[in-house]
């Protein structure tokens, strides 16, 4: 039996999980959740699993879910909050293994003190690799620690890389799906709004995520995700556009061979083969292979989508130029959704805020915090009027 720790555990990726536990009780339990600000979902959560341990991101809210436990009979859960809850519940010592799903670098710590504790985790939360994947990845080698991806694409290279020799590899190849503007004119970028990027054709996702894959900046941090996972140079990975979504990722050898992983597009495959690695449980999701009557394959277009450009530049410099990217992204992105920039704008302040920030590697998560801060804070220093 695997106890769970889940960091995110009212996000999608967290529901997902509950849903795999759900499928397999005799491989899996819940040990602690950390639950953000969805107190009905936390609350519900409790009810069903009944975990050690819970967070909340408030105290505000950690009491307030304490108060409707105890008026529902539910007893022998703790309820913790803030970033001290969420690492409780990364290192609770009753957990097996730890599934990071907070979304941007609010779980970075968590994820941090998960490794130090010697926890394998199943990584669904790219920002904390490519802000801190210098450290955590050296964490996790000194601990012989497992980070197994969740990412769909990160998680087809980890099943191709299974059959070949690292020194073996010759290229990892990232697929997008093209995002909402694939073939949209350049001369209408300008005028791109906000209810247009959020329709993205293939899947269904966060906002910020959703964005950042119509500028494919979210395939650019998968980059730098891929180099710190994989411990390969930018030169070593690439990206095809790969409109149908069917291949998640492919490998290419030095003997020229080619190995894709093609699966449903459902994020329980992924998570469940973290959960199981290195066994492969039977499951019931299956695919259809008549999907593969057509497959298209084409290079990405660095004028339409200059974020991809940046995170490739960005990743040759790694550490502090890593984290700025993220951080002036996340900054950029809020901003237009909130309609202060253009769709063009999310571009122009990465750029700004990049060539502002000083190449540094930083060695600790608090250094990686305050670089962070630093970012955002000149990001929205561009944004201002």
């Amino acid at each position: 039996m695997k106890r769970l720790a889940i960091l995110g555990s009212t996000g999608s990726i967290g529901q997902s999980t509950l849903s795999i536990v759900e499928q397999f009780p005799e491989r899996y339990a819940v040990a602690s959740l950390a639950a953000g600000r969805n107190l009905e979902e936390a609350f519900a959560q409790v009810a069903r699993w009944r975990p050690r341990l819970i967070s909340m991101a408030t105290e505000e809210l950690a009491g307030q879910l304490a108060a409707r436990l105890r008026e529902a009979g539910i007893s022998g859960v703790e309820v913790a909050h803030g970033t001290a809850g969420t690492v409780a519940i990364a290192t609770l010592p009753e957990a097996d293994f730890v599934v990071s799903a907070i979304v941007g670098v609010a779980g970075l710590e968590a994820t941090h003190a998960a490794i130090v504790a010697g926890k394998p985790v199943g990584l669904a939360n790219k920002e904390c690799m490519v802000a801190a994947g210098e450290i955590l990845t050296r964490a996790a080698r000194e601990r012989n620690v497992p980070i197994l991806p969740i990412d769909s694409e990160h998680n087809a290279v980890h099943q191709c890389l299974r059959v070949g020799a690292h020194a073996e590899v010759k290229a990892i190849w990232l697929t997008a799906s093209g995002g909402p503007f694939r073939q949209t004119p350049l001369e209408q970028f300008a005028s791109i709004t906000p209810e247009q990027a959020l329709k993205h054709p293939t899947w269904v996702m966060g906002r910020r995520i959703t964005i950042d894959s119509a500028t494919m900046l979210n395939k650019g941090l998968e980059v730098i995700e891929a180099c710190r996972l994989f411990d390969v140079g930018p030169e070593k990975v690439r990206v095809t556009v790969h409109p149908q979504s069917t291949v998640h990722s492919l490998v290419e050898y030095v003997d020229g061979s080619i190995l894709a992983q093609i699966s449903v597009t459902d994020m329980r495959l992924p998570i469940l083969y973290a959960l199981a690695y290195p066994e492969r449980p039977a499951s019931s999701l299956t695919f259809d292979l008549a999907k593969l009557r057509h497959l298209d394959f084409e290079e990405p277009d660095f004028e339409r989508f200059p974020c991809l450009r940046l995170a490739f530049e960005a990743a040759a410099k790694g550490g502090a130029h890593c984290i700025a990217l993220n951080a002036a992204d996340e900054v950029a992105v809020e901003a237009f959704l909130d309609r202060k920039i253009p769709f063009l704008g999310i571009p122009r302040t990465i750029e700004q805020v990049l060539a502002a920030t000083p190449e540094s590697h930083p060695g600790t998560i608090a250094e990686v915090l305050a670089a962070d801060g630093e970012a955002r804070e000149r990001a929205r220093s561009s944004i201002r009027p």
